[in-house]
């Protein structure tokens, strides 16, 4: 595969010489844990439905990933190499990462919730020469859909079933026989390693506005953003981490499976998110620390409460991926005892802002946080102009861990030759310099000439003890051009009609201009496979159902 990281070689000079750059690799972290703490656990994964549980040390971590990293060599793949992997949260799901990277392979991660559709796109697209998928997870059998898309992928050479009972399977291929002892592979894993600045990691958009493009990550760009991160929460060695959240998104990647190993710390995987097992692993292993969405946090402080199981270990819950209700934060910060932070990120960047420690709980639920190190921010107006403090604008970002480019598709970049990156999201400056995101550009909806505050009426929506999820969207108006829906899914039991939601915001004290219109009762959401809602798909239904396919 060729890369086009056009974003790279123009930045490395000053990112060098600031020190964001740090110019080492996965290889060079694992062997270091090696070097200094063999015998620590390093890696423990829990696979929810059948209680199997596998722990590594970093010595038996570092030896299975030679191992598997010449089982690959083994396969034709070598440098530049994709290599896809739709696992769930699994052991194999690191150790692959971590093969491809002695070798100078990349790595795709997909989601394993990734169908026909954004398989036969994601695979042909970025040319891959080696799937490695699951026999079967949660009662999917991924080994015969892949089958049916083979003769459509000219690229792929080999697909490896975890599992399998096969010749193909991941134990017979790249785990069981023993390919570090062979007599060339310590100079084939001396030989091949990557530089910092080769690509890693191609992992695609969840695709919030369409069609997925895949981003170019190297061992730069993302280390120059897990360095920061966790300075910003003082994680250290001394940390266990529990990962829930996939490993195909990003928050999995970079803070469940490089973050513990640049740290020498442990982490506790995941495969199903169950709360109530979660709570017993954090109590078990002493986890400390763990990222995840707003669903993830809401259910661990429900299930704490009605359990009454304490996690005391757990000092720090990052959120983020959608604004945190105010009420969520106030009793997960009361029944867990924990800090919640609030963040605001991107496939491309990384988390890019997140609150303080020592912030006031509140800045939790009325902020995305403050800019990382090596990260700058700007919101400007139409016309590309600096907008001053508490002005809602298109916000840009220049930062160290910026990606390298959509891979195919430079032309969509979306980065300046000053390294200004235009995130696509609305935001709002603070004078201390914290961000607000209050939407995405493409969801700004502009009734009869004014725009409405889409993120704070969602805020507000989440208030309501009837509402579970919320949305709010545009549907087209022939007078006003458009008027607002809010796409609500209740809670069980729940009831909520048009006249019930505008009293309620009129009780918030809203203005007139800017409560919804209509509403729409759904019993689920449409979500990328972070949990994002695909606002998109929403507003295609309300056209639809409007009788508009404009």
């Amino acid at each position: 595969m060729e890369f086009d990281a056009v974003l790279i070689s123009a930045r490395r000079e000053h990112s060098i010489a600031k020190g964001y750059w740090h110019d080492r690799t996965i290889n060079d972290d694992l062997d270091s844990c090696v070097a200094s703490c063999p015998d620590k656990t390093a890696l423990t994964a829990v696979k929810a439905e059948s209680g199997q549980v596998r722990h590594f040390t970093y010595r038996e971590l570092s030896i299975m990933a030679d191992r598997v990293a010449v089982g690959l060599s083994q396969l034709g793949v070598g440098h530049n190499d994709i290599v896809a992997c739709q696992l769930p949260n699994w052991w194999q799901f690191t150790v692959t990462y971590l093969a491809c990277s002695r070798i100078g392979a990349v790595m795709n991660p997909l989601m394993h919730i990734f169908r026909e559709r954004e398989l036969s796109f994601m695979l042909k697209h970025g040319e891959a020469k080696v799937l490695i998928i699951p026999q079967t997870f949660r009662g999917f059998d991924y080994e015969k859909m892949v089958d049916a898309l083979k003769p459509d992928l000219p690229h792929l050479k080999h697909v490896v079933v975890v599992d399998g009972a096969g010749v193909n399977s991941y134990e017979a291929l790249l785990s069981g026989p023993e390919w570090e002892k062979q007599s060339d592979a310590k100079m084939l894993l001396k030989q091949h390693r990557p530089s910092p600045d080769d690509v890693t990691q191609l992992i695609y958009t969840s695709g919030t506005t369409g069609e997925p493009k895949g981003v170019m990550h190297t061992a730069n760009t993302v280390m120059a953003n897990i360095i920061p991160y966790a300075e910003r929460l003082r994680l250290d060695a001394n940390d266990v981490v529990l990962m829930a959240s996939p490993m195909a998104h990003q928050t999995g990647f970079m803070y469940g499976l490089m973050m513990p190993i640049m740290l020498k710390s442990s982490v506790v995987l995941l495969d199903v998110w169950d709360p109530l097992l979660a709570i017993d692993l954090i109590r078990e292993e002493r986890v400390t620390f763990t990222m995840a969405s707003t669903p993830f946090l809401t259910d661990l402080a429900k299930n704490v409460e009605e359990s009454g199981k304490k996690v005391p270990t757990l000092r720090t819950f990052l959120c983020a991926g959608a604004p945190i209700p105010g009420p969520l934060v106030e009793q997960a910060r009361s029944v867990l005892g924990t800090k919640i932070v609030s963040a605001w990120g991107m496939t491309e960047n990384g988390a890019v802002t997140l609150i303080e420690l020592n912030d006031p709980d509140e800045r939790a639920f009325t902020t995305d946080g403050l800019p990382l190190a090596g990260v700058e921010l700007k919101v400007v107006n139409d016309d590309g102009l600096s907008l001053p403090v508490g002005e809602v604008g298109k916000l840009y970002v220049r930062s160290c861990s910026n990606f390298g480019g959509y891979l195919k598709r430079a032309h969509l970049n979306g980065t300046d030759a000053e390294g200004w990156f235009d995130t696509g999201d609305l935001a709002r400056l603070d004078a201390q310099g914290y961000v607000r995101i209050t939407g995405r550009s493409k969801d700004v909806i502009i009734r009869g000439g004014e725009n409405i505050p889409v993120v704070e009426i969602e805020s507000l929506l989440y208030r309501h003890p009837a509402v579970a999820m919320a949305a709010i969207v545009a549907y087209p108006d022939e007078r006003l051009g458009e008027r607002a829906c809010a796409v609500v899914v209740l809670k069980p039991g729940q009831s909520l009609d048009l006249m019930g939601l505008v009293n309620y915001l009129k009780s918030q004290k809203v203005a007139m201009q800017y409560i919804p219109e209509k509403i729409e009762i759904r019993d689920a959401m449409p979500t990328t496979p972070s949990g994002k809602i695909q606002k998109f798909k929403l507003r295609e239904i309300l056209r639809y159902q409007a009788g508009s396919l404009t």
